[in-house]
């Protein structure tokens, strides 16, 4: 059964990745240009994360942050109200998740999932996937996802070793229904961020 839920799954990405790649092409094309003419840089933003097995793949993202950002201040750390790293436009495509919008080239090529745990960056919660504990590897039995459990949940309050216990949780109780599930928890999610 779990078989069949984890093809059904990949099938569900590849087909509601490309009719949103499709659907959502006016928009894409309307962001970048707004994107590139808000601030100096490239429109999107690629950063190495890692994926299922602990295979290195590239993330895609509209670019919400002035260049070389990870270099300034903070770091990954990111303050997403008052970051003066953050553009006028980051701020409102951060706020409407807009921003993680070309991810679903990566879904449809297959380094992502639209619902699993999110890809941690190659050098940070630990320095690869080599070095992650024994009990936190099998989060990276699922593709990563766009959306997971933790999103609809605690998002970034918890400490990364309380999320990777999540999305444990998410790989035990992984079916297709419960993707869904998700799914719809996130809208409510960004819905409720907006009104905030």
């Amino acid at each position: 059964m779990r078989g069949f839920n984890l093809f059904l799954k990949r099938f569900c990405d590849i087909f509601f990745s490309g009719l949103g790649l499709i659907i959502g092409f006016p928009f894409i094309f309307v962001i970048a240009i707004l994107v590139k003419a808000s601030s100096k840089g490239p429109v999107f933003f690629l950063q190495e994360r890692l994926g299922r097995k602990g295979k290195v793949f590239k993330i895609i993202k509209f670019r919400t942050m002035v260049v070389n950002a990870e270099n300034i201040g903070t770091g990954i750390k990111v303050d997403g109200k008052g970051d003066p790293r953050i553009t006028k436009i980051g701020k409102i495509l951060r706020a409407t998740s807009m921003d993680e919008l070309p991810q679903l080239f990566n879904v449809f090529k297959g380094d992502m999932s639209l619902v699993g745990p999110r890809p941690p960056v190659v050098y940070h919660p630990y320095n690869g996937y080599d070095n992650y504990p024994e009990w936190a590897k099998p989060r990276f039995q699922m593709r990563p996802g766009m959306t997971g459990l933790v999103q609809i949940s605690t998002r970034s309050k918890s400490s990364w070793d309380d999320r990777m216990k999540i999305d444990l949780e998410y790989i035990d109780k992984f079916n297709v229904l419960f993707d869904i599930k998700i799914l719809f928890g996130t809208i409510k999610t960004v819905f409720d961020g907006l009104k905030a």
